[in-house]
């Protein structure tokens, strides 16, 4: 029997240079729109949450688990593209290695991660987590870079940031059936799934 898959990536972040990217904490408005999805009932039916070890995929799977009265699973390679080489970088400095990340997907931009081999790895981890046992949908929480690879191999897509979530901070879902995982639709803004 098929079931609704949903990936969500975090929403907005407080950036803390002095931190590691992977330690990053939602912010704010991040945190009450988690909330706000989590006291929505929107995702009534999910058996499975299954989220990145980042810490601000974690804040945001927590309180949907916790209104769901379930257990979190938590999967490491799960993680956004590492960037570690370089670090934290000034905004539009960032957006420039991004678009290069993403625009030459066999290379390693800065030291990064290849886009190839982070789409290869998420892709991976979410065919192994609609492979296992349930019985109802699942939420995989996680993040913008690696959920647009994610997107462009489940939709048939060239790796290309024109099927990024954009701007605004994340918060953003697609959903697929476990029958295909061919995505229903482009990434859609969180409120959505409440009805905003």
């Amino acid at each position: 029997m098929a079931h609704l898959v949903r990936y969500l990536s975090h929403p907005q972040v407080e950036i803390d240079p002095q931190k590691d990217v992977e330690c990053w904490s939602l912010n704010a408005i991040g945190r009450a729109r988690a909330e706000a999805l989590a006291k929505s009932g929107a995702l009534a039916g999910t058996t499975r949450v299954v989220s990145s070890a980042e810490t601000k995929a974690i804040e945001t799977a927590k309180p949907l688990v916790a209104s769901l009265e379930l257990d979190m699973e938590i999967r490491s390679a799960m993680h956004e593209n590492d960037r570690r080489a370089t670090g934290f970088l000034p905004p539009a400095e960032f957006e420039t290695v991004a678009d290069a990340f993403f625009a030459k997907p066999s290379e390693s931009i800065r030291g990064w991660e290849t886009a190839a081999h982070a789409q290869s790895r998420i892709v991976g981890e979410v065919r192994d987590i609609v492979d296992g046992e349930g019985d109802g949908d699942i939420l995989i929480v996680g993040h913008g870079g690696v959920g647009t690879l994610l997107y462009c191999a489940l939709a048939g897509l060239p790796i290309s940031r024109q099927y990024d979530q954009g701007p605004g901070g994340g918060g953003c879902y697609f959903s697929f059936s476990t029958h295909d995982m061919a995505p229903y639709s482009r990434w859609r803004p969180m409120e959505e799934l409440i009805g905003l």
